[in-house]
């Protein structure tokens, strides 16, 4: 097995998250308003794949993998599996809320499925580039989560906060890590 193959067998459900969300934004753009009930049960049939894959590959070994960027042991598998059910559990409770509240937009289950990758990639994040792009993806899409619902003052307040709040964190964590890079 070849580096890359083997790389790509360790990082596969982030890879199915990706592939997935990048599916499921296409046929949201290309169906429209009609694809909210189909789109959010797609993405629950994606996230419970990953889950599977995760599931089935906790008897393989630890690796370390794309040049020392993630890492792929039991404890991050375990940690992948909370993260992937807690994503799916988010999405089946959060599928009557979206509907009394008519805002069931497709764009909900994308995002969702976009911040547990970004939880993927930060559960296996080993440098702190790998942390800080995981960090961001799982962000930049909580933060219009945050936001989600657009004509109620409270949510865009707390979206806008959220933001605020995660942008400045966000230059401390570099400048940390600038730091750290820099006296090492």
């Amino acid at each position: 097995m070849t580096s890359l193959s083997f790389a790509f067998a360790h990082s596969l459900p982030e890879i199915i998250l990706a592939a997935g969300a990048l599916v499921l934004i296409l046929i949201g753009a290309i169906r429209g308003r009609e694809s909210d009930g189909p789109l959010t049960e797609l993405a629950i049939g994606l996230i419970g794949i990953a889950l599977a894959v995760t599931v089935l590959s906790t008897k393989s070994a630890s690796a370390v993998i794309f040049e020392g960027a993630f890492i792929d042991d039991p404890f991050g598998r375990f940690m992948k599996i909370l993260a992937l059910t807690g994503s799916l559990i988010s999405l089946f409770m959060g599928q009557d809320y979206l509907a009394r509240e008519k805002i069931d937009k497709f764009e909900f289950p994308i995002l969702i499925v976009l911040s547990t990758l970004g939880m993927l990639m930060l559960i296996s994040a080993t440098g702190l580039i790998a942390l800080y792009l995981g960090l961001e993806l799982m962000s930049l899409a909580l933060y219009v989560i945050a936001a989600f619902h657009r004509d109620n003052v409270k949510a865009s307040e707390a979206g806008l906060k959220y933001f605020v709040l995660g942008a400045l964190s966000s230059g401390m964590l570099l400048y940390g890590a600038s730091l750290i890079y820099g006296f090492s």
